[in-house]
């Protein structure tokens, strides 16, 4: 039988995790899914053939680094799989981990987006996170981060799956045009998963489906690399997405909230020079803002519902269950490069 799913993993000086991974994936008891490898001209030696499982994997080399948004661009193109899932290579599936999405797809028919279950790789008592969540700060977060495990409960609704391991249908997917390849890497999730509340598609959190997650392997937890395009990037987030009158709550309490951040935590200027980087692109993010709320399907009041509106859960990294919706036909909201 064919495949039902395309894994696409994008990599970059991966180092032995990449291995372990794939070797993960070998192990599925859901057969059923091709692999696309994705390297983004690694130099650790870690994109060899030679660790591909079987012949259901494959390796593409970018030929440069491209970054994670268009690098799971160029792993999807061509795909005539129904589904589309997302996997870091610092991402170790439990062996149920297919099937546990599988299931969730027939269990949720209507449902386009799902996500995974994350914990620790080295405490599997702790979460990485279970979904996520917007605020009306311009702030997302992966809900549940350092929290116990016990805090996940399946089928719930959340804003957005995180890519580190998620399942996309693949004609939604391609409707909106998939990853915004300008955000290079980080948010680029959030900004997807944005596009498609805005078109009526829901994103459902699937509790059985687990994975190690190390997190940062390759750009390194809270480094200003991944500081910097996490805050850059979600300026870029609320200028293409973020429906007037929202953005102008949005805009400027994101910008306060960088201050007073970067005042208590000592990096206060990268805070301020990836804001400003942000907007400095405002023309550009504009133009595709124009064409992404000219489609939107959902009211404002719609929108509104999606965020989280009190600092707390934001401080508190909570994960924030949101109303399901009641089917309906949606209408693609594009503007992904």
């Amino acid at each position: 039988m064919p495949p039902w799913v395309r894994i696409v993993i994008v990599n970059f000086n991966g180092g032995p995790l990449l291995a372990q991974t794939l070797a993960a994936l070998g192990r599925q008891t859901d057969p059923g899914f091709e692999a696309i490898i994705v390297d983004n001209a690694s130099t650790d030696g870690s994109a060899d053939a030679r660790i591909l499982p079987d012949g259901r994997f494959r390796l593409v080399r970018a030929g440069g680094n491209i970054g994670f948004a268009a690098g799971c661009n160029l792993g999807c193109r061509g795909a005539t799989t129904p589904w589309l899932a997302m996997l870091n290579p610092d991402a170790l599936p439990e062996e149920n981990w297919l099937a546990a999405l599988r299931q969730a797809t027939l269990r949720y028919p209507g449902v386009a987006m799902f996500g995974s279950t994350q914990l620790y790789a080295d405490d599997l008592s702790i979460l990485d996170g279970g979904g996520d969540n917007y605020s009306i700060f311009g702030l997302a977060w992966r809900g549940g981060h350092g929290g116990s495990v016990k805090a996940i409960r399946d089928g719930i609704r959340v804003f957005a799956p995180c890519a580190a391991a998620a399942l996309y249908r693949r004609d939604v997917f391609e409707a909106v045009g998939g990853f915004a390849e300008c955000f290079f890497c980080y948010m680029e999730d959030v900004d997807l998963g944005f596009r498609l509340n805005l078109n009526g598609h829901e994103a459902i959190q699937v509790g059985d489906a687990r994975v190690r997650h190390v997190g940062s392997a390759s750009s390194g937890r809270m480094s200003r690399f991944s500081l910097y395009h996490g805050l850059r990037n979600s300026v870029y987030v609320a200028l293409r997405c973020v429906p007037f009158p929202l953005i102008c709550l949005t805009l400027p309490l994101f910008v306060l909230s960088q201050v007073w951040i970067g005042l208590r935590t000592g990096r206060l200027a990268l805070r301020l020079e990836a804001t400003w980087d942000g907007l400095r692109s405002i023309s550009e993010l504009l133009t595709q803002r124009k064409a992404i709320q000219s489609c939107r399907r959902i009211s404002v009041c719609d929108v509104s519902r999606l965020f989280v509106w009190k600092p707390g859960p934001v401080n508190r990294l909570e994960i924030v269950p949101l109303p399901r919706r009641s089917p309906q036909k949606p209408r693609f909201v594009g503007m992904g490069e």
